[in-house]
């Protein structure tokens, strides 16, 4: 990806310098200094082969990748300000020894400033890269041959291009562009050996060209998917449907309206879109939406209700999950199928406030997803297409999992007219504080905190979060509020929050009242009836040991807590298809319905 310094009008080739000596600077001949300059080409191409490799092969930390980095570009500038990078040219242009010039002290900002973080690494390689580029595109212009100006040119494009996705990546710099690098490196040190060693040049020209060439491709395939990849997957907008009808009930838990989901409805299912009434965080009226997943075959006595919180999707209104084409695979989607289509049950989903309804969807916030999911049920019971009974078991993944816990601990007081028969949390976040604490530093926990900063900083503008975060964290908050968490999207909120530098939030916001609101989104109970607790031992977002924590916690409190933890599982595979978890939740509810004695395992070991 390093362009050739095109030769300049008046350069001597091999055959001319035969015939003709040319007086240079200091005395000697254009000869003396050309083949003067061999050993010099020879040695900085054997220096810059070796840090090309070293960077390759060599286990190193980010202080010791820009300080090998920074010694290859000093190597690189002084090559190209020095010495013809071509063995036939005369001199070396002015261009070119400014080129090298700003390289080498980039070189050397890399060497004296190594702690300056990847962030600062990405910003120097790729100003290296732009620059380099940009300069040896102004050489291009004072080209000899056509052929040199196209290798030159696509080289140097190619130089421009990657020194711009480093710009997009700044994160990724250590694991992504230290081979990229690497790689340049090397084709530069082969490529000065290459130019010592052979002299009519002519001859290779066009190997050198395809090398150009690919490298440019290279670079656009590597630009275009890092676009792609950052910028998400087209997901669908709420259409009409999820929009307030004119009249509001104020009252909540009142079904709106109704249609049926064409899409991603199991076998022996009937699925539909609800959009229902139910209240703001601040207790003020608010719109919500849902699903219904029900028997396809009606039945002539009440539907047992499955009451389901979701996990995290995203906080936009596009990721509302019935807006998916796969609505009812959140979470152990096998097993809420399996209690619809084998026993007969009726799964009920809320989207929460602000997920295809308009509104700051309550990330997080305990209560307010509690009473979302409530009132879910309520507008339910209001469905002319079915009749389900009052009697509920509530099941709730991750956020949902959380969700579910606090939907047993307010349903008494918020929606009294429900028997909670059970509730089952899989990888509930249930010690927030916890969770952001442990999990500040790394990328799931860079982007649950990035949605938390977008959502919390409207629900609570007093505490004017996104004003407050760690630098360099805002633009990448930003962009992961418009990405959902949900089927392809997710990977490009991930590799968002991988290039968030730091922590989102500082220390000294979680120290203070920001931190106190976290605390207090820990469900403590006291819960109306059994309660299931699912671990995944291997999970890297919610901690086992803070898992273990929330539950001690509630067992010493007198909650007879039903913990079962599951050997290297992760925080989604615990909720797969195949887990072991899911023929045990299935029989748990079962078991909660015909009012078998629970297994709380607060005395075990």
């Amino acid at each position: 990806m390093l362009a050739e310094p095109a030769a300049e009008e008046g350069a001597l080739s091999d055959e001319s310098l035969g015939e003709q000596d040319v007086a240079g600077s200091g005395g000697g001949s254009a000869r003396g200094r050309v083949l003067g300059s061999t050993p010099l080409r020879m040695v900085i191409g054997i220096a810059a082969v070796a840090v090309g490799v070293l960077l390759f092969l060599a286990p190193m930390h980010v202080r010791t990748v820009a300080l090998v980095t920074g010694v290859g570009f000093v190597l690189v500038g002084v090559a190209t300000a020095l010495i013809p990078l071509a063995a036939e040219r005369v001199r070396v242009p002015l261009s070119a020894r400014v080129l090298g010039g700003v390289l080498g002290v980039l070189g050397a900002a890399m060497v004296v400033w190594p702690s300056a973080g990847t962030p600062g690494l990405a910003f120097l390689i790729g100003t290296a890269l732009i620059v380099h580029g940009v300069l040896a595109l102004w050489q291009v212009v004072r080209a000899g041959g056509a052929d040199q100006r196209v290798t030159a040119a696509l080289a140097a494009i190619a130089s421009i291009t990657v020194g711009v996705v480093a710009f997009a990546w700044p994160v990724l710099t250590i694991v992504l562009f230290r081979f990229g690098v690497a790689a340049w490196f090397i084709f530069f040190g082969l490529q000065l050996l290459f130019t010592a060693l052979v002299r009519r040049r002519h001859r290779h020209r066009w190997i050198r060209t395809i090398a150009a060439a690919s490298a440019l491709t290279i670079a656009v395939l590597l630009a275009y998917g890092s676009v792609r990849l950052l910028s998400g997957v087209p997901l669908p907008e709420p259409g009409p449907f999820y929009t307030a009808p004119d009249n509001v009930p104020r009252e909540p838990g009142r079904l709106l309206r109704s249609e049926p989901l064409d899409q991603g409805v199991p076998d022996g299912a009937r699925g539909w879109r609800i959009l229902y009434t139910t209240t703001h965080p601040d207790g003020t009226p608010a719109i919500s939406s849902g699903t219904i997943l029900a028997p396809e075959d009606p039945s002539d006595t009440p539907f047992p209700l499955l009451t389901v919180a979701h996990g995290t999707t995203g906080i936009a209104p596009k990721c509302a999950p019935s807006l998916s084409p796969t609505p009812f695979d959140d979470g152990a989607g096998t097993a809420l199928q399996e209690m619809v289509t084998q026993h007969g049950w009726v799964a009920v989903t809320s989207d929460y406030i602000g997920l295809g309804t308009q509104g700051t969807h309550p990330y997080l916030v305990g209560e307010a997803e509690a009473r979302n999911v409530l009132d879910a049920s309520r507008a339910a019971r209001q469905f002319d297409e079915i009749s389900t009974t009052t009697d509920t078991v509530v099941w709730g993944h991750s956020q949902g999992g959380q969700a579910a816990l606090w939907t047993g601990q307010i349903a008494g007081s918020y929606a009294p007219e429900f028997h909670i028969k059970g509730v089952a949390a899989f990888a509930p976040a249930a010690d927030l504080f916890g969770l952001a604490e442990s999990d500040k530093s790394e990328v799931g926990g860079k982007t649950i905190s990035a949605y938390i900063a977008n959502t919390w900083n409207d629900l609570y503008p007093l505490l004017q979060l996104t004003d407050h975060l760690t630098p360099g964290s805002k633009h990448g908050v930003e962009k992961i509020r418009n990405l959902c968490f949900n089927g392809k999207d997710a990977l490009s909120a991930i590799l968002r929050g991988s290039q968030i530098p730091n922590q989102v939030f500082p220390d000294q916001l979680l120290d203070g009242e920001f931190g106190t609101l976290l605390k207090g989104q820990t469900p403590v109970g006291p819960f109306p009836a059994p309660v299931l607790v699912a671990q995944g031992l291997a999970d890297p977002l919610v901690k086992p040991e803070l898992q273990q924590n929330w539950v001690d916690a509630r067992c010493e409190s007198g909650e007879p807590i039903d913990y079962r933890t599951f050997p290297g599982l992760s925080h989604m595979s615990l909720v797969a298809a195949d887990s072991p978890l899911t023929p045990q939740i299935v029989q748990w509810t079962l078991d909660r319905w015909t009012g078998a004695t629970p297994t709380p395992t607060c005395d075990a070991g």
